[in-house]
């Protein structure tokens, strides 16, 4: 996909960045938004030069307002209005959900810059971001419950095990919007910036990433740390690591590393996450819409 419409997508030192860009609509979700974010995080992991990855909202006013109530294909907000004859048909499927689960599948490292209103399925896509930043003006909300719906984007998953249980049932049972304190406190994101501050904050944060770790140890830490903590057992974490470390302890990026650090230089990783990826990674089969 080229041409975007909706978002700006730019990659500049290793670092990849989206804005959600309708500012004139305080960045509302639509359909062509899910596409054109999901080829975005496409091109990402394909792309060996990017190694992290921010994402941001167009203007001052908001990150994302939530979907766009009064679409301008006249169809429904929030889900397909077309009859199916059982609940496995994809147009079921929730198309905010698409996105985020295609966040958590990442390769490399997200951030979110939340730089306004983050509500509804605008909050949900934070979830699956590994780190948030936010501006002292922004403003979250789950507001599901206050729009006759439920919450969107897998976020039953996502924010009972970023904010605890308690903490996710207040949000979503008031569908209050609270403020970037409120945030903070409650574990949703990890600093607040004065505006100006916001983006040069989490482009910090993602050269501390580009500068210092070996993208191929990103790719495979970053699932390990999604994915393994919802295990049975931490025999399934010390299976799949053991299995990682064996591979990793041999690979090019692992004597440099050494090398480097003994050395007292910057390291520079050999190996390519589109390449170099361990042989028993993925070590999941990915669930099925069904």
């Amino acid at each position: 996909m080229t041409g975007y419409t909706q978002i700006l997508y730019d990659v500049a030192d290793n670092i990849a960045t989206i804005t959600i860009n309708r500012p004139e609509k305080m960045n509302a979700f639509t359909g062509t938004m899910i596409k054109e974010m999901t080829d975005a995080f496409d091109r990402i992991d394909a792309d060996d030069d990017v190694r992290a990855v921010v994402v941001t909202g167009a203007g001052n006013r908001a990150f994302c307002a939530g979907a766009d109530l009064t679409p301008e294909d006249g169809k429904k907000p929030f889900a397909s209005a077309e009859p199916v004859e059982d609940y496995s048909d994809p147009r079921v499927r929730d198309g905010g959900g698409l996105l985020i689960l295609r966040i958590y599948q990442c390769l490399k490292p997200v951030i979110g810059a939340i730089n306004g209103v983050a509500v509804g399925v605008g909050a949900t896509m934070l979830l699956p971001m590994d780190m948030r930043l936010a501006s002292e003006n922004a403003r979250f909300g789950f507001v599901f419950a206050r729009r006759g719906i439920a919450p969107d984007g897998a976020a039953s998953w996502f924010l009972p095990n970023l904010v605890g249980r308690a903490q996710a049932l207040e949000w979503c049972l008031t569908g209050r919007v609270f403020n970037a304190q409120e945030a903070i406190n409650g574990g949703l994101v990890r600093s607040l910036h004065k505006p100006a501050d916001l983006l040069p904050a989490a482009y910090a944060l993602a050269r501390e990433i580009v500068d210092n770790t070996a993208p191929v140890s990103i790719a495979v830490t970053r699932q390990m740390l999604w994915q393994l903590p919802a295990a049975a057992h931490p025999m399934e974490a010390h299976k799949v690591d053991s299995r990682i470390i064996y591979n990793r302890a041999k690979s090019a990026d692992a004597k440099e590393g050494i090398a480097s650090f003994l050395e007292k230089r910057s390291p520079d990783y050999p190996d390519k996450v589109s390449s170099d990826l361990p042989d028993s990674f993925p070590w999941w089969e990915e669930p099925v819409y069904k």
